[in-house]
């Protein structure tokens, strides 16, 4: 076999054009990192499972859910905003200049109004969301541990998932989606801005064209869904990613990195499964109107 260029070794494979490769090393190194991160994410569903379980008694105290409120949602209001005007207005512009070539402009408000509910919404803010709030409650947490604020609050025997983790969860949950109708709102007006101020579209039609196209349960309703589920991934690695970081300055650091990595990563995952799941939805919703319709 040596003159062909392979010489075989007990457990060692040696290519001589490219150099030695250790092949059981490598199968050992990608088995160990796959069954530490089976295991991290099993780590993780079961640490997601004890924060749900708190829940009801996190409920009993809302001044803690309000306290996080205003930590993860009020100061997240401005980045929203300003990124929904300038979205709105970007994609005032960008439908304009392509509506215009089939003369449909006057359903501007339509393609700014569906973009903004279905899709752009929910997934600009979730990821505004991660960018600010999650990586913000990953160094706060991982703080908390580093210092040992958190084994303090075990040995006062108050459970740290109830008081720490279920509250910011929670705050997540509710706050996300009004962030979500934030950004379409302000992004609807910075369409109206770029297409009726700067473009001369009738102001009327923009403001009829999403009245009569927009419909709640398909395009609100369901854009408030995807909201809500994205706020509960971005909280819920943010918080974990804090509780299991390494003590130290660097873990809190690598933490936080993975936090916004991880959560923008799962947002666009999750957007592609929740569309799919509501389109399908959709198409077995009118094939069933269809039918009842049918004399």
């Amino acid at each position: 076999m040596a003159r062909y260029g392979f010489t075989i070794l007990p457990k060692i494979i040696k290519v001589k054009f490219w150099g030695s490769i250790d092949v059981i090393k490598l199968i050992q190194k990608v088995g160990t990192a796959t069954l530490r991160s089976v295991e991290r994410l099993g780590y993780a569903l079961i640490f997601f499972l004890q924060c749900v379980c708190q829940f009801p008694k996190t409920l009993g105290r809302p001044a803690l859910i309000v306290r996080q409120i205003y930590s993860v949602g009020v100061l997240t209001v401005l980045i929203t905003v300003v990124a929904g005007a300038f979205v709105g207005m970007v994609l005032g512009f960008q439908g304009y200049y392509t509506l215009v070539d089939f003369g449909a402009e006057s359903e501007l408000g339509l393609l700014v109004a569906l973009s903004l509910t279905r899709e752009l919404g929910p997934v600009l803010s979730a990821l505004l969301f991660a960018g600010r709030a999650g990586s913000a409650l990953t160094a706060e947490i991982g703080l908390m541990k580093t210092t040992d604020q958190l084994a303090a609050l075990e040995m006062m025997a108050v459970n740290p998932i109830q008081r720490v983790m279920a509250p910011r969860i929670l705050a997540g949950i509710f706050v996300v989606p009004l962030l979500c109708a934030m950004f379409t709102l302000v992004g609807i007006l910075g369409g109206y801005f770029a297409g009726v101020v700067q473009l001369s579209v009738d102001s009327g039609v923009y403001w009829s064209s999403i009245a009569n196209g927009v419909d709640f349960r398909d395009d609100l309703l369901n854009g408030l869904i995807k909201s809500a589920v994205f706020g509960v991934i971005v909280t819920w690695i943010a918080v974990f990613e804090g509780y299991d970081t390494y003590p130290s300055a660097e873990g809190i650091g690598s933490a936080t990195t993975r936090t916004v990595v991880t959560a923008s990563l799962l947002i666009l995952g999750s957007d592609y499964v929740l569309t799919a799941l509501m389109f399908r939805l959709w198409i077995q919703t009118k094939d069933a109107s269809k039918k009842i319709s049918w004399p």
